[in-house]
């Protein structure tokens, strides 16, 4: 069976930081591309950052250039999201998704693009 799971999201104080987690199972990542997004109430989902977990290439939306760091496990089957300098605008509900065959570019960072596989998400509410 083929999922996504997603693990790390917390309350943290403005200024923190937070490490999200996504673990395959039932595929390798291998020629995939992975994607963070996330889901604020009342907002569309948005692209945080990608991966291609062949070679290590990346991209990610200028909200989060900077403070938001993407890298994978290729052992572990694991991509992660490493967020600093976190502010209550990233609250949010955070998804990982896969999709094969494509690089990291602007336009899989889209919610639109048609991710093969989406994870069901992890809680981040940043609060004093």
């Amino acid at each position: 069976q083929v999922q996504l799971v997603e693990s790390g999201g917390d309350l943290v104080q403005p200024g923190g930081s937070l490490r999200l987690s996504c673990v395959a199972s039932g595929f390798t990542m291998d020629y995939y591309v992975i994607g963070w997004f996330r889901q604020a109430p009342g907002k569309e989902r948005e692209g945080v950052s990608c991966i291609s977990y062949n070679d290590g290439s990346t991209y990610y939306a200028d909200s989060v250039k900077g403070r938001f760091t993407i890298s994978r496990d290729n052992a572990k089957n694991t991509v992660y999201l490493q967020m600093n300098s976190l502010k209550p605008e990233d609250t949010a509900v955070y998804y990982c998704a896969a999709v094969s065959n494509t690089i990291p570019t602007i336009y899989t960072l889209s919610p639109l693009y048609e991710y093969d596989y989406w994870g069901q998400g992890t809680q981040v509410t940043v609060s004093s």
